[in-house]
């Protein structure tokens, strides 16, 4: 696979499923995702290409991983819990490699015997929607609606929920692209002295961005905290973990949406009653 060629969806179900085992069987959607992009080598130039700029901060990326995760599951060799965590069954742990040619034939098949009357994709397109139109919305929301001093305190609050003391948004020009500065409170006992900035952005946040935050925040907190509406690139990642320098913690659109809906902060949860008929419990009668 070119490092400068886009992949099919198909084409990732291999090295999503070697991600996985390099992982340890299990992970987040983001630990996939830069798994996945570390084992391809995928150029930035692809990796910076988002799905529907004008809707969703997703990048192209991440929706065909969507895809390969939703065929790997109905072909059963993933599993995915409530939390988000997905993880590799007992079939995926005894197969080196796959022919994603099958699984694309076998998920299909299934489609169609289960929905004659649609288009075989038509489902699985519905279940890639229903994952992520909800955070489409909400990055909607977050990067065309609330001007920048309403998402840093947005920022504000999520942190101060998240059990942060002291949490100031300065905003000032001039100051590196800092934000504000909070407290970040260690079950009671040990804090640490963070300095944050807040991006509302639908493309990748780049290597130099962190390092000019890193270059402002040098001597005067313990760590960092960079949140964006959008995503980092393999690059700003790299250098937010960089060996010998001051840490930042990095927050991509994805985790953002999460967050907010963990807090229940703009983000509801509704839980849909289903009944049905158990029709073995009317012949025992």
């Amino acid at each position: 696979m070119s490092s400068s060629t886009l992949p099919t969806y198909d084409g990732l179900m291999n090295p999503l499923l070697q991600a996985l085992r390099n992982l340890g069987g299990s992970g987040t959607i983001e630990e996939i995702y830069s798994k996945t992009v570390e084992l391809t080598g995928l150029h930035e130039d692809v990796l910076s290409q988002l799905h529907d700029p004008e809707k969703s901060s997703q990048t192209e990326v991440g929706y065909r991983l969507a895809w390969a995760r939703t065929y790997l599951k109905k072909f059963g060799l993933l599993e995915n819990s409530s939390r988000g965590v997905w993880s590799l069954t007992e079939k995926a742990k005894s197969l080196k490699e796959i022919d994603s040619g099958e699984v694309v034939r076998f998920v299909r098949a299934l489609d169609k015997q289960e929905l004659p009357k649609k288009r075989p994709a038509d489902e699985t397109a519905r279940e890639i929607s229903e994952e992520d139109r909800w955070k489409d919305t909400l990055s909607a929301v977050l990067t065309q609606r609330l001007d920048p001093s309403a998402f840093e305190r947005l920022v504000q609050r999520i942190l101060r929920e998240s059990g942060f003391i002291h949490v100031e948004v300065t905003g000032r020009s001039g100051d590196g692209g800092i934000d504000g500065k909070g407290i970040a409170r260690i079950h009671g006992f040990m804090s640490f002295h963070v300095l944050f900035q807040c991006k509302r952005y639908k493309g990748s946040v780049s290597s130099s961005e962190i390092r000019d935050f890193r270059g402002a925040m040098v001597g005067r907190a313990d760590k960092g905290l960079f949140i964006t509406t959008g995503s980092f690139t393999p690059a700003a990642v790299k250098e937010a973990t960089r060996d010998g320098a001051p840490p930042i913690d990095l927050v991509d659109g994805n985790e953002l949406a999460e967050k907010l809906k963990e807090l229940g902060l703009g983000v509801k949860t509704e839980m849909v009653e289903r009944i049905s008929v158990d029709q073995s419990w009317f012949e025992s009668l």
